[in-house]
Parts: structure tokens; C-alpha cells; sequence
């Protein structure tokens, strides 16, 4: 399994509805493993009630999820680590520095994407689904400092905790647009996002 790790701040509402977006829009069957974590989480059971509702309507699971901290390992094991905002970019670089090339946000991995030369659209490279990600990985990250730069709130998904009940929705739909996009870029549907 190629694993790709979200991060937010608490592993309440925006990692994971980008790790079960993800699933949920992933080809059944895909070798893509999306997890999530959160810079400030602790280890507890269950979903938050409002999440798991909003998550459950745009077609996502909501069982058998469990919060946890990120960690050192979890930057490691991953073949791309997505921040919902810059600051959890920057939080998993600083656990594992050597995973700078597949550290980015979730809106700034798509953006980057949309003009990158990616892979072949078979899905595979050496009949290595991972090796494909990869390669698509690093053709994202040869963008960065080439193309022209966007403020920094751009690349941030806001924080819904704490507000009200449409923000979290609006928050919810936002990432269901990116991890779509980012679903055909993982899978080989090429730059077409």
C-alpha cells in the first residue's frame, strides 16, 4: 500500500474528512492508503458527531476511525504528506527534514499538479502503482519555485473549529473538491484536474 498522510491540527475535522474523502473516491481495490493525523491530536476513538454526519452525506465512511498525534513515523512511512494549512506542512518537515520533497498542502499539491508533466496515465510505472505516485510526487515538487507564487492564505484550508455548523459544511465541501482532484492525479487520470 502507497500511503498518503493528511495532517491538520486536532485529527477532528479537516484531516479527516480528507482521509475518508479520499477513500471514499479512490477506484475500489486502489493500492492508495489515506490516513491522517494531527499536530496537536491525542489518541481517542470515534468521529466528531458534525463531521461524521457532513462526511457521511458526501458519500465518505465515518467507522472505525481513530485520532492520533503525528509522528515521526508517520511523515516516514508516507509517500506524500498533505497539510490542510502551511502550518502542518511545516510541522511534519521539522519531525522528518528529509521528507521536504513530498511535504506539501493539499490545495498547493493540486495547484502545483495542474501544470506538471505526470507519469503515464497507466497507472503504474515498472507495474508499481507506488512507483507512479513517485514520479508523480517528484514531477510536483520540480514545480515548486517555478510557478508563480499565490499568498499564503491560498494554500490553507480554514479551521472550522469552533464555528458554526455552515462553515464546517462549507470547510467539508473544499476538501471534497481537492481530494477528487487529487483521487485522478494518485489513480493516473494525468493533470486533467
Amino acid at each position: 500500500m502507497t500511503r498518503v498522510l493528511f495532517v491538520c491540527t486536532g485529527n477532528v475535522h479537516r484531516s479527516v474528512l480528507a482521509e475518508r474523502l479520499l477513500a471514499a473516491r479512490l477506484r475500489p481495490g486502489s493500492a492508495v492508503l489515506p490516513e491522517s493525523a494531527g499536530t496537536q491530536a491525542w489518541p481517542r476513538a470515534g468521529m466528531e458527531r458534525a463531521t461524521r454526519v457532513l462526511l457521511e452525506e458526501l458519500g465518505g465512511d465515518g467507522s472505525g476511525f481513530v485520532a492520533r498525534p503525528l509522528g515521526v513515523e508517520l511523515v516516514a512511512d508516507a509517500a506524500l504528506v498533505l497539510g490542510l494549512a502551511r502550518e502542518h506542512r511545516e510541522a511534519a518537515v521539522r519531525l522528518a527534514p528529509v521528507a521536504l520533497r513530498r511535504c506539501f498542502t493539499l490545495k498547493e499539491f493540486v495547484r502545483l499538479a495542474a501544470g506538471a508533466a505526470l507519469p503515464p496515465d497507466d497507472g503504474r510505472i515498472d507495474g508499481r502503482i507506488d512507483g507512479r505516485i513517485g514520479a508523480t510526487v517528484a514531477a510536483v515538487a520540480a514545480r515548486r519555485g517555478r510557478v508563480a507564487p499565490v499568498a499564503p492564505h491560498e494554500d490553507d484550508i480554514a479551521d472550522p473549529w469552533g464555528r458554526p455548523h455552515h462553515e464546517l459544511g462549507g470547510c467539508a465541501r473544499e476538501i471534497d473538491g481537492q481530494v477528487t482532484s487529487l483521487a485522478r492525479l494518485l489513480e493516473g487520470a494525468g493533470a486533467d484536474v
